[in-house]
């Protein structure tokens, strides 16, 4: 019997998980079949029990159910427990076993693919939802300098930051409290750009050597982007890579093998114009 795998959410159909998998299982030989599932809103539970008990071996989890797939879970890695948050799901007889690759995912990318070492930077992280508690271990497992956590509402990155702070220098602030201090990387987690906003934030935070980084993908030079490229930044990039690279670590963790990514890369990004 083929194995099967999918992506879980609602909506569901602009997902490129299938594409993504397809085309990590025909470079590695890998015979499986991976499939959209558009979960009931009031039905996730069921819906991904439904699969498992199916014969599926594994889900991709994405809005608006990570919250659910956390709770979900019979056992949680890491990763996925101080995040609060699921995008992985791996069926061991009934067993529910989940993790969150959104934060090794933009690692990765940022390391490999766009070439930045982040161990001795300063990292600037704006926002304070489910897309900043999923990359902050990731980040600060990297060591760099000092991480800082902006956000309109204070009080949330105050209290991740001191939840997040036996793992490093990290600290949270309001946008006003940024002042004018340069960081290497900049990355909006904030949905400012999904309303064509812009997080108020001042241009010097912008090391122009440095890299900014948009988590929204496929929509080319978002406010964001441009408030960087304005403020002199040559290195800009959108989640693409980051959405690729945490596909690539769940088909490891399914399938021990680590797919090449370039492929997916080069087929999914959007000019950043």
């Amino acid at each position: 019997m083929i194995d099967r795998y999918a992506v879980i959410g609602n909506p569901i159909a602009q997902s490129k998980s299938p594409l993504i998998h397809g085309m990590f299982a025909k470079a590695t030989g890998q015979d499986l079949e991976y499939t959209r599932i558009e979960g009931p809103l009031d039905g996730f539970a069921d819906a991904v029990r439904k699969f498992r008990d199916a014969g599926g071996r594994g889900m991709n989890v994405t809005a608006p159910f990570k919250l659910q797939a956390f709770e979900l879970a019979d056992e949680r890695r890491e990763r996925a427990q101080l995040a609060g948050a699921v995008n992985v799901l791996k069926f061991e007889g009934a067993r529910i076993i989940a993790d969150n690759f959104d934060g090794v995912g933009l690692v990765n990318d940022v390391q490999r693919n766009l070439g930045m070492a982040m161990a001795g930077k300063r990292v600037l992280l704006l926002g304070a939802g489910g897309a900043v508690r999923g990359v902050l271990l990731s980040f600060l497992q990297q060591r760099p300098a000092e991480l800082v956590l902006a956000h309109r509402t204070e009080v949330k990155v105050l209290a991740l930051a001191q939840q997040f702070s036996a793992h490093g220098p990290v600290r949270g602030c309001g946008y006003a409290g940024i002042g004018l201090q340069r960081f290497d990387l900049v990355v909006n987690a904030t949905s400012a750009s999904l309303t064509g906003d812009v997080p108020p934030v001042p241009p010097a935070v912008f090391a122009t050597d440095g890299l900014a980084y948009e988590l929204i993908y496929g929509k080319g030079l978002t406010p964001f982007l441009r408030l960087a490229q304005s403020a002199g930044v040559k290195r800009l990039a959108d989640g693409v890579g980051m959405l690729v690279e945490q596909a690539a670590e769940a088909f490891l963790w399914w399938r021990g093998v680590r797919p090449d990514t370039r492929a997916a890369l080069e087929k999914l990004t959007v000019p950043l114009v």
